[in-house]
Parts: structure tokens; sequence; C-alpha cells
């Protein structure tokens, strides 16, 4: 019989250093979905350092318990595991009810639980496109919508959701998460414009690669190791990965006084990665040039007069309806820079 995989234990930074008060928010409370592990620990380990009591909830109570004395004996704050799946409202219910119980506020939520794999979409079961979609998007509803409901209507508050970069072009492998992600960001515009009246701000932080996560772990595997890794980082404009600490520290500012103008929107914390890969420009050479065009689903290089024959178009009566947009005419060349046919057929092949 083979032996189940025992889960990491988390652990608290041995070190911290503080960037604003310790006491910032001394009195206050979050709610953090996802909070036994991962980036979201750290969020409420970063909370609870400047004063906050936090409620961390996600289905494995094991792991919560374990998590929330973790958290407890770093910080000094009080930290209330809470067993609960964001797919079935009544336990959303009864966790807002026992977190309410217990420390009377929910001041912040942070909508952090996530399910993600790598799978190809010609391979993806219908079930295991659902099964995300329920976890990210649905599940982020369900929470913002029990949580507005029994305090922040009243009282006014910041909802923090945790997204990604993965659907900004398009990533192989990841169209599941991406679709999800998208669907997070949307809704947070919808939230902030309707929820604003009532005192809540609405955001999403982005993590772009962290390089302390089950997820990089998991997702990125043997192919971000060695040189594959500092390819990565070298492709980074800080030049080096983020931790999950870099995630905490951008979800305090956003709770903060500093913050009080920020909804509606994303805040992509991935150190301008999004930003810069593979901009290979004039050091292309003619086997660069052959690999780029493979990788471009047209399977070919534009011209100048693609370019043109674009701008008539615009110009004429079969553009009439078109205005303050952009076309983008590369032949869907930024949906996939990055992704090439060799690291797909790769990734298929560990599967």
């Amino acid at each position: 019989m083979a032996r189940k995989q025992e889960e990491p234990v988390e652990i608290c930074l041995e070190r911290y250093e503080y960037i604003f008060q310790k006491d910032l928010l001394k009195d206050k409370v979050a709610f953090i979905t996802g909070g036994g592990s991962g980036i979201c620990f750290t969020i409420a380990e970063i909370f609870m350092r400047h004063g906050c009591d936090t409620a961390i909830v996600s289905r494995n109570f094991d792991r919560l318990k374990k998590s929330a004395e973790t958290l407890s004996r770093a910080t000094g704050r009080r930290c209330l595991p809470v067993q609960m799946d964001v797919r079935k409202p009544q336990t959303i219910l009864d966790a807002a009810d026992a977190t309410l119980k217990e420390f009377g506020k929910i001041n912040y939520l942070i909508n952090g639980a996530a399910g993600n794999f790598l799978c190809p979409l010609d391979r993806m079961s219908f079930n295991a496109f659902k099964t995300v979609m329920e976890i990210d998007a649905i599940g982020t509803f369900n929470v913002s919508k029990v949580i507005f409901d029994k305090y922040l209507k009243d009282h006014g508050g910041v909802i923090i959701n945790i997204t990604a970069t993965l659907q900004v072009r398009g990533t192989a492998l990841q169209a599941h998460a991406g679709s999800a992600k998208a669907a997070i960001e949307a809704m947070t515009r919808h939230m902030a414009v309707e929820w604003g009246q009532h005192g809540i701000r609405v955001m999403c932080v982005a993590p772009g690669p962290i390089a302390d996560t089950e997820g990089m772990r998991r997702l990125g595997g043997r192919y971000l190791e060695g040189v594959a890794r500092e390819m990565l980082i070298n492709n980074i404009p800080i030049q080096r990965l983020g931790q999950r600490v870099d995630i905490a520290d951008v979800c305090l500012f956003t709770v903060t006084r500093g913050g009080d103008l920020l909804t509606g929107t994303t805040i992509i914390a991935d150190g301008g990665s999004w930003l810069t890969s593979t901009n290979r420009g004039r050091f292309m050479n003619s086997e660069m040039r052959e690999k780029l065009e493979k990788n471009i689903p047209v399977q070919r290089m534009g011209q100048r007069e693609d370019i043109a024959n674009v701008c008539l178009s615009t110009v004429s009566r079969a553009g009439e309806l078109l205005t303050g947009t952009t076309i983008i005419a590369d032949g869907g060349a930024w949906l996939t820079d990055d992704n090439s046919r060799l690291r797909l057929m790769l990734a298929k092949s560990a599967l």
C-alpha cells in the first residue's frame, strides 16, 4: 500500500522587518480563506504581527488547527481555525457566525482559497474545469456575499481577492485557473461599484512567480530548477522571485489608510515579470526567428502590408463601430510568447 504523503507543516518567519507601526491593525479582525497554508498563511501572520486577530478557514481542519497554533504562538494574537468549504454556502454562514461570536466583527476579508493543476484544454474533463471555477470564482462570490450580509454592509471594510497573472495573455495548461481569475477580477469591479456606498473597498492582488509556495513546487516542478530557474529570474525586472511575505506586505498596505483610494483594481505583484517575458528584439538571429514564427499561432511573421490592410479596414465603413479600442495585429503572438510548443509538449509528456 502506498504511503500517504504528509502535508508540509507551515512555519512562521524567523525574522520580519516592520514597514509600518506594529500596532497598525490593533483590534481589527481578518477572515482569511485558504489561511491554513501558503500565501494566505503568511498574510495571516503579517496581519497578526500588526495587532490583527484572524479566522483562518478551509476544508482541512487538522491543518488549520496546527497553523492557528503556530500563528498564535509566533505573534501573540488570537487565531480561530474554522472548517469551511467555499462551495457550500451553509458552511460559510456557520463560519461567519463562529467568527463573529469569537471576535464580534470582521474588518477584512481575504479570498485566497484556490484550486489548480496543469492540464491542456483537450485533456481537461468537464468536472475539472467546473471544480476550479467553483472554488476560485464562485467561492469568492459566496464568501464575499456572506461576509457582506453578516457584517460589512453595516460597518464597512476591505475585501482582497487573490488572483494571478495567468489570464493576462493566456498561459498554456492553465485555461481553467486563468478563466477563474479573470472572472474574479471582473467581479471585483462590480463589487467595488455596488458596495462602495457601504464603505467597502474591494481589490485584487495578483501574485506572479512566488518562490516559497506549494504552487511553484507543484506547477513549476523540475522545469524550474537550475538553468531554467536562473533564466526565469534573469527575465524579471527586479531580478528575483517574489516571496510570500512580499504579497502579505502588499495586502497589509492595501487595507491601511494609505490605500483609501484603492478599489476595483488589481495590484500585480510580480516584480514586473508579466511585462518582460522574452523581449528578444534586435538580438534575434535566423534560428531564433524560425523558432519565433513556429510559436506564432498563424505560423508567420507579420508584414507591413498586413498592418496597412488593418488600418484600411479601420477607416472604412467596416470599422464604423471601432473607437477607443486596440486592434492587436500580431497573428496571436502576444498570447503565446513564452508559451512555446516545446514547453507545451514537455509539460504534456510529464502529465
